[in-house]
This record gives structure tokens, sequence and C-alpha cells, in this order.
């Protein structure tokens, strides 16, 4: 017997059942979405560009520390972007991921240590600042890095141990800040727990979307915490790119054993920095306060603002120690002008990797803090140690220069094109590949002071002079003022002649001083800055006239023998007041041009107004010429020198 469909009804449901089985098999046949390549970088794959589409929540990830004493380890907040075809399509992806103790937002009090005070007795007391405000229904932390996205990639953020919602307390640079990105990583490896509550126990789980592959980037402490992630030595954190990273706590802070701060931050010291970023649970701030910024931050077995020496405190809150565990690729970027991260920072941990070994690169421009290194070269870098992309990047020069944003270095090679641009619409400063850092043929000329430095006096070639030289400490003259002005009794100046060529500075500057002081104790600068001079800004907290710059405390005479980093536990001792005492330190590295019609010179100050205590004017400190010399690092070295009309 033959039937027939007779109704509407039965026709329009037989209908919709082809329909949807055409429409279920043109969805099996489809291609599922997938992060796209081209010319070994990740691209923008539109099926990823529906924000609606992303999954997005937020849990707390539980660690193994416990930094409130609570009797609780401590859970910190993240939060989850992902395309939502790792939901729908059993898609896995790589994960870009930030830290921050700032996303819940921070102080907006100012409250630093006074400087105006003498060397080597307590600090005035410092004031209150108001703590951040809490906000316990903020579950989105960031929207940073979420341009990853489009291209194939989750982003996670969380939030440092004592901010926003993370359990626990600001320990600034110590164990539980940097070990606490770990157990994130290792939850998305499915090593560690992950919790949809900050105190339930209802379990929440990243591998059925997550490849286990994680790049970490960000800048200043932003860049700090990635770096910090790396030392832990945590499988699955593949590449990192620290940006302005705070590598020291003491070389934030302090500088060859005396009190510095950071440029344009003058007073700030690690119990500042607590107050500026506790934005944690209100009830838990006043236990953490006397756990930490009361307790462990205080006193002379901490921060110690009256000797500024070096002790375990601040070795503990210094990541070169553990650079040996680090597995990760990092690529290390900075600016040659930033003066509140200062370059060397980057430049340590760049030399203890490459003496063990370990895949790094350094990306350096003329700017101040911050500066990402082109978006198309962290493609490339996440790309390859991500997704696997053979596109060359680990044998790519370790070192990429900007020397300004038109132009090359003379006789440098250009840079490959998948270097430069900006691959998001807009132009990038052009960086050189060099070999090393110094680059290659930088060698260091030793040069010497004569007569003659309350005016401009010769910088030698050679060591011909000798005699004394006296300056008086006074603070209300600015560096640059004092690299200004022709004539000073407050500063020594020694310049070359006027150069007839252009000279390449690149690499660190070192300083030997013979030198007395009038008092117990003195503040010590040294600028290295370029004649005429010219005070313009550039950057942060930096002048277009300065080079390199310094500082040292007379005090640490015995553990400043050799330059280099800085890391004596050395206790300082009073100054015979006219005793003469022989030190050797470092300026910060540096990678520039001085032009012909110019000249570098060395400027011998005390105390720096932007950076040092501001003791009372009078202090004197003299010099013994004949012991005292300078180490300029030179590319083609005394023949270049020579070459361009120095002395």
């Amino acid at each position: 017997m033959t039937h027939y469909i007779s109704s509407r009804r039965a026709r329009i449901a037989l209908g919709a059942m082809l329909t949807f089985l055409t429409n279920l098999d043109a969805a099996q046949c489809a291609p599922k979405a997938a992060p796209v390549f081209v010319s070994g970088m990740a691209q923008v794959v539109p099926a990823f560009q529906d924000t609606t589409k992303w999954i997005r929540y937020d849990l707390w990830v539980e660690t193994d520390f416990d930094s409130d004493h609570d009797g609780k380890k401590d859970r910190v907040h993240v939060d989850v972007t992902r395309p939502g075809q790792t939901e729908t399509e059993g898609l896995k992806v790589s994960i870009v991921y930030g830290s921050s103790p700032y996303y819940a937002g921070t102080s907006r009090d100012d409250v630093n240590w006074d400087v105006k005070q003498e060397l080597g007795v307590p600090s005035p007391v410092r004031g209150k600042m108001n703590a951040p405000a809490y906000e316990p229904n903020r579950h989105r932390i960031s929207k940073q890095l979420l341009e990853w996205v489009p291209r194939g990639f989750a982003v996670v953020h969380s939030e440092a141990t004592g901010t926003g919602l993370s359990q626990g307390c600001p320990t600034v640079g110590d164990t539980p800040e940097r070990t606490a990105m770990e157990f994130v990583i290792d939850w998305l490896n499915g090593r560690a727990k992950g919790f949809t509550t900050a105190t339930g126990n209802e379990e929440i789980k990243a591998t059925s979307w997550s490849t286990g592959k994680v790049a970490m980037i960000g800048t200043s402490y932003e860049g700090t915490l990635p770096l910090a992630a790396a030392t832990t030595g945590v499988k699955g954190l593949e590449v990192v790119v620290p940006v302005s990273p705070n590598t020291s706590y003491y070389h934030y802070y302090r500088s060859n054993g005396l009190v510095r701060s950071p440029g344009g931050y003058l007073g700030e010291d690690v119990d500042v920095l607590y107050d500026f970023v506790a934005s944690g649970e209100t009830s838990g701030r006043a236990n953490c306060d006397a756990i930490w910024k009361n307790g462990i931050f205080a006193g002379p077995k901490g921060q110690d603002r009256v000797s500024g020496d070096m002790n375990d405190f601040w070795y503990e809150r210094d990541l070169l120690p553990f650079v040996k565990n680090i597995k990760a690729a990092v690529l290390l970027a900075h600016g040659l002008n930033d003066y509140n991260v200062m370059p060397e920072h980057s430049v340590r941990i760049y030399d203890e990797m490459k003496a063990r070994g370990l895949p790094v690169s350094l990306y350096l421009h003329q700017g101040g803090h911050g500066g990402n290194p082109p978006f198309n070269m962290i493609n490339r870098w996440f790309s390859h140690y991500l997704y696997g992309v053979d596109n060359g990047v680990e044998k790519d020069p370790p070192v990429w220069i900007v020397h300004d944003f038109a132009s090359q270095a003379p006789g440098a090679v250009a840079a490959p094109a998948a270097q430069r641009g900006g691959g998001r619409g807009r132009a990038e400063p052009i960086p050189t590949p060099f070999a090393s850092f110094p680059v290659p043929g930088s060698v260091p000329v030793v040069m010497h002071p004569t007569l003659g430095g309350t005016g401009v006096a010769a910088l030698s070639l050679a060591a011909t002079a000798s005699g004394t030289e006296t300056l008086v400490d006074n603070v209300a003259q600015s560096g640059s003022a004092l690299a200004s002005t022709a004539q000073s009794q407050n500063r020594l100046m020694y310049a070359t002649g006027t150069l007839t060529d252009t000279v390449h500075i690149s690499g660190t500057p070192r300083v030997t001083l013979r030198i007395a002081s009038s008092k117990p104790a003195a503040n010590l600068t040294v600028w290295l800055v370029m004649l005429p001079y010219d005070s313009a800004r550039v950057g942060s907290q930096s002048h277009a006239g300065v080079i390199s710059h310094g500082w040292a405390d007379i005090q640490n005479y015995k553990s400043l023998t050799k330059g280099g980093n800085y890391e004596s536990k050395v206790p300082g001792e009073p100054l015979v007041p006219g005793k003469f005492y022989d030190l050797t330190f470092d300026l910060q590295p540096d990678d520039e041009f001085v032009p012909a019609g110019s000249k570098f010179a060395v400027m011998i100050m005390s105390s720096d107004r932007e950076f040092t205590l501001w003791p009372q004017p009078g202090t004197e400190l003299t010099i013994d010429l004949a012991h005292s010399s300078f180490s300029i690092p030179i590319v083609g070295g005394t023949a270049a020198l020579s070459k361009a009309g120095a002395r």
C-alpha cells in the first residue's frame, strides 16, 4: 500500500527534517576553526573574532603557600577568555597569560619617605597612605592581551597575592609573589586545582581546551612577574617577554650600598609599593600589615633605609640567583633611557642566561620606561614556542637594538622584514640585529681625568695627571644644571675634545676613584654626559644629554672593588674624614652614538636631587686624579676615539 503525506503539518515536519540533515551534513563536512599561520605568524581567524561567542569566566587556583598565616593555602584569582570553538568544536589552544598587582586598582595617594635627611640616620616617620578600594564583585580581571584571542589563543589573567580577589598578602618580590603564577600554569596543565569560588570545593578544569603551552608578557611590575614565573622552572611556560622588568628590588631601591630612589619616585621604598598595591579584602589588611609591612619589611633586617646595604631581605627579592631554573625562552625588552627600572635589570639577566647557554634575546630601544618589541617579533616567538611553527626564530640574532626610528646603525645589517612591521596597522621602531651586547667591536677604553674639573677639564687617553680636586655637595643643584654650566664648585667635569666623527658607545661604563670625604658618610654620583648638554626630556624621567649614570656609597669600598653586578653582603663602615678610599663600580649600560661636533664627559658630584637622599650642603669630596680613571666601552676602541679627535 502506498501512503501519501497529505497534511500540511506533516509536509512542514518533513521539510524541517531534511533541512536539519542537510545542515548537519554540511557542518560535519565543514573544516573546524583552527589557528592559521602565515610567514611564521599567527593570523586573525574570522571564526574567532565574534566576541559574543568567546567563553569567559573566573576561578581561584590553589597554591601551596599561606602568606597571611591563616592556616589555609592561598588561592589566586584567575580569569579566562577563550574562543567559543574550544567549547563547541573540541579545539585546544595555547595561552597568553598576564599577571599583575595592579589589575584591581592602586592607591591614589603618593606618600613616600621624606628624603630631606642626613645620611646614616633613621628616616623621618613616613605618613599614612590610604589603601586602594576593595571591589568584591569584580570578576573580569583585565582586558589586556585580548587581541590574541582572534589569533587562536586563550588569554588568562591572575591577580597577585593580596590584591583584588586573590587571597593572602602582597609580599613585594618574596616567594609567594614569585611562585604564584606557577600554580596557574600547573592548573592549565592539570597539575593544580582550580575552584569556582574563593572558598568552595567545586573544581573547574582546563585540560579540555588547554594545550598546556603558555606565554607570559607584561611591562614593569607586570614584566617582573613573567620573569619571576620563569625562574620557577614550571613545565608548560614556554616563552616570556618581560618588558622593563624589575629583576632585583635592591637594584631598584638601592645602588652599590646607597639608598637611591627609582627615577620619578623620590622616596619610594618596598613598604610604599606594598601600600600602593594592597587592594585585597579589607578585613585582612591589618593582619598583612603586621606580618609584612610592619614585620618583615621593617627594621635593620628588612629594607633598612639607614645603611642601604645588601642583606637577606634584598637577596630574597632578586631573580638573578634563580635564573639557573629557567626553562622558557626569554625575550627581554628595555629602554636605554629608562630611569625608573634601569637597563641593568635586563642586561644582568641576559648576561647570566647567555653564560648558562639558556635561550634568551635582548631588545633595546632609545625610549624610557616600557616599550614592547615589534608586534611581529612577539608573534613569531609565540607562534614558534606555543604552536611549534617552524619560523626560525630560535636562530635569530640574540640582540636587537633600536638606534632611532628612521634608520639603521652605520654598517649594521638590516632587520628581516618579519621583525619590522607592527602587524597592527601602525609603524613601530626598526631594530638592528647584533651578535652580542655590547655590540661586536666594543672595547673598554680607559680614560683619565686632568686638573681643572671645576671647569671642564680634559678627559685624556694618557695617565699623566697628578694632584687632587675637590667638589662641595649641594643637593639644591640638579645634575642637569651642573652639566649645563661651564664652572661650578659643586661638581667635577672631564671631557673629550670636540669629536670630528661619530663615536659609538656600547656597553657598561666603569668608574674607578680614589676619593676622600670630609664627613663619615656621603652620596657619590657619576654621570656620563654629552656636551653641549641638552636637558630636554625624552622617554620616562630621562634627559637627552645623559648617556649613563650611577651611584655608590663610599662606605662600601671594601665590596666595591671590581664593578659588575653588586650583590655583596659586606656591610659598609663609617669613613674617616680626609682618608682616601679606592672603589670601582659600574654605571648603567647603554648603546648610543655621540655625533661629530659633540663631546662626551664624565661628571662627578655628591648628592643627586632626583635619586638620592638630601643631606645638608657642605660635604666635600676630594678626588686623587692619578689613581682615578673611567673605562668607556667604545666600538672600535682607542683607534676610533683617536680618529674622532678625542685626546
